[in-house]
C-alpha cells in the first residue's frame, strides 16, 4: 500500500488552515492510484459539480449543548425520500449483526503562541514528528516577518522552539527546547480548529473545544483535525448499540492538514490528494469478516474510517482489508466500487472538497445535493460542529 509522494505549491482559492486571506500551504501530496473502477463509465467530476450555496448562518460555531443531541438526516443510497431524525435514533436505524467502525485518532492540542527575539508574535502548528530526526517535528508558522533557520521562539519560561530548517513547501522542521513537544502541547497548546470556526483570544468556548472537539473514544494521538462524525457519539449510545447486537471496531487514521485543502483543479481526476497515516488492527479485519458472514453491514463513522478501510482493501483479492500500518492518498469519487463499507455516518461537508466527492460516490451527486438542499431548508447545522447524515 505504498504511495509515490510529490510536493506541490497550492494557490489561494479558499480558506486554508490559517483562515481566509493567509498564505497557502504546501503539503505532501500524491496522484492517487485508486481511481474509478475499471469498466465503469461515469462523467468526470468537475469543480462546478462540487459547488452548493450555504448560508453562513448555518455554519456551526459550537457543538450542541449536549453531545448526542444533533439532528440526523437519513438518506437511502439508491431510492426513497430523506427522513429527519436525531443521532439518538441511531439504534433504530442499525440492525443486530451490523458493524460500526470508528476512527480512534486523538486530536493534538497542536496550536501554540510563541514570541521571536524581536518581540513579534508567531503562531506555531505542530504537524507530525519528522522520521529519522529525533525530537524534530514538522510544523507551520504564521508570522508577520520572516523567521530564519536557527532562530529560537520563546513559548514560556525556559521553554521554546528552535527553527532547525525549512521543510517541504511552507513547512518547517522545529525542535522543542526545555520540554518535549508533548509537554509543550499539554501546557501551552490549544485545539487546531478549522478556519470556519471563529475563536478570538479569550473566547470562553476554548475550554469547551478541548472536550468537544474530541471523540469520547479518542485514544491514539496524532491528528490535527477531528474525525468529526464521531463527535456525535456518546459512551451511553455506544453501549446501547452493543446491547442491540451491533459490533464496534476501530481504525486509526490521523487526520492531516490537507483535509482543509479545497479542490482547485477543474477535473477531479487531476487533483493531488493529501497523504495520511493509518493503522488497521487485525481485530477489525476479523470483525469485518464476521459481519459479512452474518449478513451485517459495515457502517463507517466518518470519511476517515472509509478511507482507512477501503485503502487497506485496495490490493486484496477478496475485498477484505488487510491489517497493518500504512499511508493513503485514496481519492474516492463517483464510479468508485466500495469494497468494504456499506453505509456511512458523516457530517455535512464543504463545497469543493474531496469529502463531498466521496459522499457523491455513495449515493449519486443528485441525491446528495437534494438532501443537502433539504437540510438547508430545514435549518440543519453544517461542518465540524454541525449535524449528521446517515447514508444507508
Amino acid at each position: 500500500m505504498g504511495v509515490v509522494k510529490r510536493t506541490r505549491r497550492t494557490t489561494a482559492a479558499g480558506p486554508n488552515f490559517w483562515g481566509s486571506g493567509q498564505s497557502s500551504v504546501t503539503l505532501a501530496l500524491h496522484r492517487s492510484p485508486f481511481r474509478k473502477d475499471p469498466g465503469v463509465t461515469v462523467p468526470r467530476v468537475r469543480l462546478e459539480d462540487l459547488e452548493y450555496d450555504l448560508p453562513p448562518a448555518l455554519i456551526a460555531q459550537e457543538p450542541p449543548a449536549r453531545r448526542g443531541d444533533s439532528r440526523l438526516l437519513v438518506l437511502p443510497r439508491s431510492e426513497g425520500p430523506v427522513r429527519h431524525q436525531g443521532i439518538a435514533d441511531l439504534g433504530t436505524l442499525l440492525s443486530p449483526g451490523d458493524l460500526l467502525v470508528v476512527n480512534d485518532t486523538r486530536v493534538l492540542a497542536a496550536r501554540l503562541d510563541a514570541r521571536r527575539e524581536t518581540g513579534g508574535r508567531v503562531e506555531v502548528l505542530f504537524l507530525e514528528p519528522v522520521p529519522g530526526l529525533e525530537g524534530v517535528w514538522s510544523a507551520l508558522l504564521k508570522a508577520g516577518g520572516r523567521p530564519q533557520p536557527g532562530e529560537r521562539l520563546e513559548v514560556g519560561l525556559d521553554v521554546g522552539i528552535r527553527l532547525v530548517a525549512r521543510g517541504a513547501g511552507a513547512t518547517w522542521h522545529v525542535r522543542p527546547e526545555g520540554a518535549t513537544a508533548a509537554e509543550l502541547m499539554a501546557t501551552y497548546g490549544r485545539m487546531p480548529l478549522p478556519p470556519y470556526i471563529e475563536r478570538k483570544a479569550g473566547d470562553e468556548r476554548a475550554t469547551l473545544d478541548e472536550r468537544r472537539y474530541q471523540t469520547v473514544y479518542a485514544a491514539t494521538e496524532g491528528a490535527v483535525a477531528a474525525p468529526t462524525a464521531g463527535l456525535h457519539l456518546t459512551d451511553a449510545m455506544l453501549a446501547s448499540l452493543r446491547e442491540l447486537g451491533v459490533e464496534i471496531a476501530t481504525v486509526t487514521l490521523h487526520v492531516g492538514l490537507g483535509t482543509f485543502e479545497p479542490v482547485r483543479v477543474d477535473d477531479l481526476d487531476e487533483h493531488d490528494m493529501h497523504v495520511e497515516r493509518f493503522e488497521l488492527p487485525a481485530a477489525t479485519v476479523e470483525a469485518v469478516r464476521r459481519a459479512r458472514a452474518r449478513g451485517g453491514r459495515v457502517v463507517a463513522v466518518g470519511t476517515t474510517s472509509v478511507r482507512a478501510l477501503e485503502a487497506a482493501a485496495a490490493d486484496s483479492s477478496d475485498d477484505l482489508p488487510r491489517a497493518g500500518a500504512s499511508t493513503t492518498g485514496l481519492l474516492i469519487q463517483p464510479g468508485y466500487r466500495f469494497r468494504v463499507v456499506n453505509s456511512l455516518l458523516t457530517n455535512f461537508h464543504l463545497p469543493r472538497s474531496t469529502l463531498l466527492a466521496l459522499v457523491f460516490a455513495f449515493a449519486t451527486r443528485a441525491r446528495v445535493l437534494d438532501a443537502y438542499a433539504e437540510a438547508i431548508r430545514s435549518g440543519y447545522r453544517f461542518y465540524s460542529y454541525g449535524d449528521a447524515m446517515l447514508l444507508l
